[in-house]
């Protein structure tokens, strides 16, 4: 179950980095403002990649720790953490060199629901594996009863 969990991580993360270039991208373009000695790209993928992991880990802990309700009480904190977490890029102070600094909350907030948001929609991609390799082992042990000689022989 771990590797699943880590696979899914590395996925959000990688997912999550994808769409934060992007996004720091289309704001570049937009605003013209560059924030690439602040957060560069390298920054970027390393943040996604390491907040997929650590995501993908409390969810393990979550599930395991909580069994049937894991699920829902790491949704419940993931959400609060995520929402918390804003006030992270709101109260960086930026160094002088950088122009228009009050435009970096704009670019930063959003990425930082970028790794849940990537979590949240890839996990019933994993989800539903579980369930599948679930129904697999009931069709398997089905159907090698049916292939089983009986005692009663048939003259």
């Amino acid at each position: 179950m771990f590797k699943t969990k880590f696979y899914q991580g590395l996925l959000a993360g990688i997912l999550s980095s994808v769409a934060a270039i992007i996004y720091n991208s289309i704001y570049h373009f937009a605003t013209e403002t560059d924030f690439s000695k602040v957060l560069g790209i390298s920054k970027i993928i390393a943040f996604g990649i390491l907040i997929g992991m650590l995501i993908s880990l409390l969810n393990f802990g979550f599930t395991n720790w909580f069994k049937k309700r894991g699920e829902i009480l790491f949704n419940f904190f993931i959400s609060i953490v995520s929402f918390a977490c804003v006030m992270i890029p709101i109260s960086i102070t930026l160094p002088l060199k950088i122009q228009f600094p009050e435009l970096f909350p704009g670019l930063a907030v959003p990425m930082v629901f970028f790794p849940v948001l990537a979590w949240y929609t890839i996990n019933p991609l994993f989800a539903n594996n579980k369930k599948n390799e679930i129904y697999r082992r009931m069709d398997s042990r089905d159907h090698s009863l049916e292939n089983q000689p009986t005692d009663k022989t048939v003259i």
